[in-house]
């Protein structure tokens, strides 16, 4: 029984290369290494190839009258892997590709039956191309170690001489789909796979799979390319101004008592003492900074505070205006539920890219190198101004 190619995956081929070799835009954010293990299952299907099997009971004197065949089942995997990079990954895995079977019937009368089952294990290179924050495209390509038993059996005319070959055999493999993030510890992967193997009687083939695959992260974490910054970095208040005193008049009076002009303090925090990379959910470091905040401003009389967020000039304006008003209001969010600032005096704004502090001629180039982005650090920021007095 033979089991050969469809043309078309030489398509898939081409996109699992491109999956491995592509450079991304997204290299500024670097995941530490981490493992990760899941399961996968689907639809496997090969080809019978009938004209082989008419010609090998012709070569016996015997003339095809019938053939049937069933080549599709149920295919499944489990695999474990470690995620290098955010690009590439390493993958070990168990695969079995279901069972295939045919009945071809003969003049002199006569049956041949024929079955054909496929288990084994492969070791994989997988790249990671993104398309967004949470989609990418995957690619894949390796080895695998197939074990694969045929169970033959004839009546009437048809005589069976070896009823259950079976074979080990070294092949490759390669693979193509798509992935999405739910969250840092769940991803569920779509994929178009090929697997090359021996058939048991001498020949080679191809057997696909198209599976859906739930993937689990273990103790997996997301840090910047650059160091992190220092902790938030306090901006010395201006000096407070003269008090302003009324001479006295010629007859005994009172002194007038002093009138001080309001205080206002600009509180500066790196986005990334604060925030994850492109995310605008305060981490535990951020919020250990805002809570020091609020302890240094306790016992003030607060007439305004206003929370501007604000990015660096790399990607749309469109999109960082979203990502520093979303930084702004969860600053504000916290200020209110857990210092306990009075929400109605509290305003947030997004600045976007609109208000750097880098000027364009230190910081040069428009491509997300690690040069550009440590550069242009100073202006991914939350800047808090307050105004009162104690």
């Amino acid at each position: 029984m033979t089991i050969h190619s469809n043309s078309t995956w030489r398509l898939l081929a081409l996109a699992s290369l491109s999956a491995l070799t592509a450079t991304s835009s997204w290299a500024q954010a670097q995941e530490s290494g981490y493992f990760y293990g899941g399961v996968g299952g689907g639809q496997t299907r090969a080809k019978i190839d009938e004209a082989r099997i008419s010609a090998g009971l012709l070569g016996a004197g015997l003339t095809t009258s019938g053939f049937a065949r069933d080549e599709k089942d149920t295919g499944y995997k489990l695999f474990g892997g470690y995620q290098m990079s955010r690009n590439f990954a390493l993958e070990l895995g168990y695969f079995d590709l279901g069972k295939y079977s045919f009945s071809a019937t003969t003049v002199p009368a006569g049956v041949l039956n024929g079955q054909l089952k496929v288990q084994g294990f492969n070791l994989d290179l997988v790249g990671m191309m993104p398309l967004t924050e949470r989609l990418s495209l995957i690619g894949r390509i390796g080895a695998t170690s197939a074990r694969t038993r045929d169970q033959f059996s004839g009546s009437g005319a048809v005589a069976v001489l070896n009823p259950n070959p079976r074979q080990r055999a070294t092949n490759y493999k390669f693979g193509g789909g798509l992935q999405y993030e739910f969250s840092p510890a769940f991803l569920v992967r779509g994929e178009a796979e090929r697997y090359r193997i021996n058939d048991a009687v001498g020949n080679k083939g191809d057997v696909n799979l198209l599976s859906v695959s739930l993937v689990f992260p273990f103790g997996r974490t997301v840090n910047t390319a650059r160091p992190m910054a220092a902790p938030a970095r306090y901006v010395e208040p201006a000096p407070m101004p003269t008090p302003i005193v009324v001479a006295p008049a010629p007859a005994p009076a009172p002194m007038p008592i002093p009138v001080m002009a309001p205080e206002r303090r600009r509180v500066s925090f790196s986005a990334e003492s604060l925030f994850g990379f492109d995310r605008s959910e305060i981490k535990p470091e951020g919020r250990a900074a805002l809570d020091k905040f609020t302890t240094d401003t306790r016992g003030t009389q607060f007439e305004v505070i206003v929370v501007e967020g604000h990015t660096d000039r790399l990607g749309t304006p469109a999109y960082n205006q979203k990502l520093s008003q979303r930084r702004a209001d969860a600053v504000k969010a916290y200020l209110v539920s857990n210092g306990g600032f009075d929400a109605n005096k509290v305003t947030a704004n997004g600045k976007g890219e609109s208000t750097p502090v880098t000027a364009t001629a230190d910081c040069k180039g428009n491509k997300p190198t690690a040069k550009l982005i440590a550069c242009l650090q100073p202006d991914r920021r939350v800047d808090i101004e307050v105004t009162g007095t104690r």
